[in-house]
Protein backbone atom coordinates (compact mmCIF):
# COMPACT_ATOMS: atom_id res chain seq x y z
CA UNK A 1 0.00 0.00 0.00
CA UNK A 2 1.16 3.60 -1.10
CA UNK A 3 1.45 6.71 1.80
CA UNK A 4 -1.12 9.66 0.79
CA UNK A 5 0.85 12.46 -0.21
CA UNK A 6 1.10 16.24 1.80
CA UNK A 7 -2.63 16.65 0.45
CA UNK A 8 -3.88 13.38 2.35
CA UNK A 9 -4.16 11.79 -1.42
CA UNK A 10 -2.80 7.91 -2.18
CA UNK A 11 -0.91 7.91 -5.30
CA UNK A 12 -0.57 10.77 -7.74
CA UNK A 13 -2.34 14.56 -8.11
CA UNK A 14 -5.35 14.62 -9.66
CA UNK A 15 -5.94 14.53 -13.56
CA UNK A 16 -6.09 17.18 -15.55
CA UNK A 17 -9.43 16.15 -15.98
CA UNK A 18 -10.27 16.04 -12.81
CA UNK A 19 -8.81 19.37 -12.07
CA UNK A 20 -10.24 20.91 -15.00
CA UNK A 21 -14.28 19.71 -14.31
CA UNK A 22 -13.81 21.22 -10.62
CA UNK A 23 -12.66 24.47 -11.98
CA UNK A 24 -15.69 24.61 -14.22
CA UNK A 25 -18.15 22.64 -11.96
CA UNK A 26 -17.73 24.58 -8.51
CA UNK A 27 -18.08 28.23 -9.18
CA UNK A 28 -21.31 26.77 -11.23
CA UNK A 29 -22.37 25.10 -8.13
CA UNK A 30 -21.34 28.45 -5.93
CA UNK A 31 -23.67 30.80 -7.97
CA UNK A 32 -26.59 28.07 -8.45
CA UNK A 33 -26.42 28.47 -4.42
CA UNK A 34 -26.48 31.59 -4.00
CA UNK A 35 -29.19 31.93 -6.35
CA UNK A 36 -31.33 29.35 -4.70
CA UNK A 37 -30.16 31.36 -1.59
CA UNK A 38 -32.26 34.56 -2.73
CA UNK A 39 -34.87 33.49 -4.55
CA UNK A 40 -35.64 29.93 -3.76
CA UNK A 41 -37.63 27.20 -5.37
CA UNK A 42 -40.62 28.53 -4.75
CA UNK A 43 -39.76 31.92 -2.88
CA UNK A 44 -39.29 33.75 -0.33
CA UNK A 45 -36.01 31.77 -0.13
CA UNK A 46 -33.91 28.17 -0.36
CA UNK A 47 -31.79 27.93 2.47
CA UNK A 48 -31.46 23.95 2.69
CA UNK A 49 -31.21 23.23 -0.59
CA UNK A 50 -28.57 26.11 -1.18
CA UNK A 51 -26.51 24.87 1.91
CA UNK A 52 -26.82 20.96 0.20
CA UNK A 53 -25.32 22.73 -3.09
CA UNK A 54 -22.66 24.81 -1.24
CA UNK A 55 -21.44 20.96 0.66
CA UNK A 56 -21.69 19.85 -2.61
CA UNK A 57 -19.28 21.82 -4.20
CA UNK A 58 -16.85 21.39 -1.06
CA UNK A 59 -17.32 17.45 -1.49
CA UNK A 60 -16.12 17.96 -4.79
CA UNK A 61 -13.48 19.86 -3.74
CA UNK A 62 -12.60 16.99 -1.51
CA UNK A 63 -12.80 14.49 -3.39
CA UNK A 64 -10.44 15.69 -6.43
CA UNK A 65 -7.74 17.17 -4.10
CA UNK A 66 -8.00 16.18 -0.69
CA UNK A 67 -8.84 16.60 2.44
CA UNK A 68 -6.09 18.63 3.47
CA UNK A 69 -6.76 21.22 0.27
CA UNK A 70 -9.85 22.15 1.76
CA UNK A 71 -7.91 22.66 5.25
CA UNK A 72 -5.01 24.45 3.93
CA UNK A 73 -6.04 26.43 0.99
CA UNK A 74 -9.46 27.22 1.96
CA UNK A 75 -9.45 27.72 5.82
CA UNK A 76 -5.45 28.14 6.26
CA UNK A 77 -5.44 25.87 9.14
CA UNK A 78 -3.26 23.01 9.82
CA UNK A 79 -3.75 19.41 11.18
CA UNK A 80 -3.94 18.39 15.20
CA UNK A 81 -2.34 15.67 16.60
CA UNK A 82 -5.49 13.26 17.02
CA UNK A 83 -5.54 12.94 13.26
CA UNK A 84 -8.86 14.10 12.99
CA UNK A 85 -8.90 18.37 11.01
CA UNK A 86 -9.90 20.17 14.56
CA UNK A 87 -8.97 23.17 12.53
CA UNK A 88 -11.38 22.75 9.90
CA UNK A 89 -14.33 21.22 12.18
CA UNK A 90 -14.14 24.04 14.58
CA UNK A 91 -14.72 26.05 11.78
CA UNK A 92 -17.71 23.81 9.84
CA UNK A 93 -18.97 24.23 13.79
CA UNK A 94 -19.34 27.62 14.13
CA UNK A 95 -20.74 28.30 10.88
CA UNK A 96 -23.15 25.79 12.46
CA UNK A 97 -23.55 27.72 15.74
CA UNK A 98 -23.81 31.12 14.03
CA UNK A 99 -26.79 30.15 11.63
CA UNK A 100 -28.81 28.02 14.17
CA UNK A 101 -28.25 31.67 16.23
CA UNK A 102 -29.16 33.49 12.99
CA UNK A 103 -32.29 31.33 12.45
CA UNK A 104 -33.43 31.59 16.28
CA UNK A 105 -32.84 35.14 16.27
CA UNK A 106 -35.26 35.76 12.89
CA UNK A 107 -38.21 34.34 14.87
CA UNK A 108 -37.36 36.06 17.50
CA UNK A 109 -37.37 39.35 16.28
CA UNK A 110 -40.48 39.50 15.15
CA UNK A 111 -41.75 38.29 18.63
CA UNK A 112 -39.70 41.32 19.78
CA UNK A 113 -41.88 43.33 17.33
CA UNK A 114 -45.37 41.99 18.61
CA UNK A 115 -45.70 39.63 15.57
CA UNK A 116 -45.69 36.18 15.37
CA UNK A 117 -42.91 33.66 15.57
CA UNK A 118 -41.34 34.35 12.24
CA UNK A 119 -43.39 36.59 11.03
CA UNK A 120 -42.75 37.77 7.69
CA UNK A 121 -42.28 41.35 6.74
CA UNK A 122 -41.12 42.53 3.50
CA UNK A 123 -38.70 46.12 2.91
CA UNK A 124 -38.71 47.71 -0.57
CA UNK A 125 -35.18 49.22 -1.46
CA UNK A 126 -36.08 51.47 -4.62
CA UNK A 127 -33.38 53.00 -6.78
CA UNK A 128 -31.03 50.34 -7.04
CA UNK A 129 -28.81 50.81 -9.83
CA UNK A 130 -29.91 47.57 -12.14
CA UNK A 131 -33.30 46.12 -10.23
CA UNK A 132 -34.63 49.40 -9.53
CA UNK A 133 -36.70 48.25 -6.90
CA UNK A 134 -35.63 45.15 -4.36
CA UNK A 135 -37.82 43.39 -2.23
CA UNK A 136 -35.78 42.04 1.05
CA UNK A 137 -37.93 39.99 2.96
CA UNK A 138 -37.26 38.61 6.84
CA UNK A 139 -37.60 35.15 5.67
CA UNK A 140 -34.20 35.80 4.36
CA UNK A 141 -32.58 36.15 7.84
CA UNK A 142 -33.87 32.66 8.32
CA UNK A 143 -32.93 31.05 5.13
CA UNK A 144 -29.25 32.38 5.96
CA UNK A 145 -29.89 30.87 9.51
CA UNK A 146 -30.36 27.62 7.78
CA UNK A 147 -27.69 27.43 5.06
CA UNK A 148 -25.17 27.77 7.58
CA UNK A 149 -26.43 25.14 9.87
CA UNK A 150 -26.68 22.85 6.78
CA UNK A 151 -23.40 23.64 5.34
CA UNK A 152 -21.84 23.38 8.89
CA UNK A 153 -23.37 20.08 9.90
CA UNK A 154 -23.08 18.38 6.01
CA UNK A 155 -19.13 20.24 6.47
CA UNK A 156 -18.89 18.46 9.97
CA UNK A 157 -19.71 15.09 8.57
CA UNK A 158 -17.56 15.44 5.77
CA UNK A 159 -14.74 15.94 7.55
CA UNK A 160 -14.91 13.70 10.63
CA UNK A 161 -16.19 10.66 7.76
CA UNK A 162 -13.10 11.89 5.54
CA UNK A 163 -10.43 12.14 8.78
CA UNK A 164 -11.58 7.96 8.97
Amino acid sequence: MSTPDPDGQYGTEPTVIARTVARTVVPIVLLTAVALLLQGHNLPGGGFIAGVLTTTAFALLYVVYGRNYLQRVLLTSDESENGLTDGAIGEYSRAFTVGLALAAGAGLAAIALGGNFLGQAVVFVEHVPIFEEVEIASALAFDLGVYFVVVGALLTILAVVGAE
